[in-house]
């Protein structure tokens, strides 16, 4: 009589133990269906705000860089406040070619919708000015600090025991990136022209976990090749005002409506 209900007890165990591995089984398939599955979210427009830039799609295969919980895939490179209050980007990589000015992060912080990464120096403006210049970005709501190439590593150092926002440190190649990192650079910026696929290939052999983002170039192949080299966000940039309103003015002339 105990062995009967010893057997029946195991029967059940046994059951019981299959159902389990039977439903692990039927969950991990729905998430990797999920997973595989590109389901596109619902979508909402308005009348005039339909006409925008979008960045290329191809885009949204990058893994993205999650930054205070938000995941940023792409970077419009502007400091266009039009552009960038009429541009589908996740993020804002606002440098441009003069010494940075604590007004112009203002007004850009204060206009924008999405997160800005201000330009704080490392070429014309070094040392101490770049320092000052990060700090009063952070204070003034930048989400991250970009420092061009010929930063030295002493001033990222400073940068990273002063403020607490992520660094971004841009590479022109791959040498050098280790020291860059233990000086405090939390987030490569890869501006390497025709060759940044080849170099964020070779950072990311040497670093699988660091955080890169990289121009796409000019065509829709660089773009994927960047994007398979290894790069987690992707800089994009726009059609400037003047080549926008081209197509607009051209539809004008001929008395067509706004395109």
């Amino acid at each position: 009589m105990e062995r009967k209900e010893e057997r029946s007890l195991l029967r059940d165990r046994l059951k019981e133990r299959r159902r389990k591995i039977q439903e692990t089984h039927e969950a991990a398939l729905n998430i990797l269906e999920a997973e595989e599955r590109e389901v596109q979210p619902p979508q909402i427009n308005g009348k005039l705000r339909s006409f925008a830039l979008r960045v290329p799609t191809q885009i949204q295969k990058c893994s993205g860089i999650v930054i205070f919980g938000r995941r940023i895939r792409s970077l419009v490179f502007t400091t266009d406040i039009a552009t960038i209050r009429n541009v589908d980007a996740d993020a804002v990589l606002a440098v441009y070619p003069y010494t940075p000015q604590q007004i112009i992060t203002e007004a850009l912080v204060h206009s924008a919708d999405i997160p800005i990464f201000a330009g704080v120096g490392g070429g014309l403006t070094q040392g101490k000015r770049v320092v000052n210049l990060a700090t009063f970005a952070e204070m003034q709501g930048a989400s991250g600090v970009v420092v061009n190439s010929p930063t030295k590593n002493e001033v990222i150092h400073e940068l990273a025991d002063t403020i607490d926002i992520p660094i971004i440190v841009t590479a022109v190649s791959a040498e050098g990136i280790d020291e860059r990192v233990k000086s405090g650079a939390a987030i490569i910026n890869v501006a390497a022209g025709s060759q940044t696929p080849e170099v964020v290939a070779a950072i990311r052999k040497q670093f699988p976990e660091l955080p890169i983002i990289a121009t796409g170039g000019p065509t829709d192949e660089s773009l994927e090749q960047t994007i398979a080299a290894g790069a987690n966000a992707i800089v994009w940039t726009p059609p400037s005002p003047g080549e926008v309103f081209k197509e607009i003015m051209a539809a004008y002339r001929k008395g067509e409506a706004h395109p």
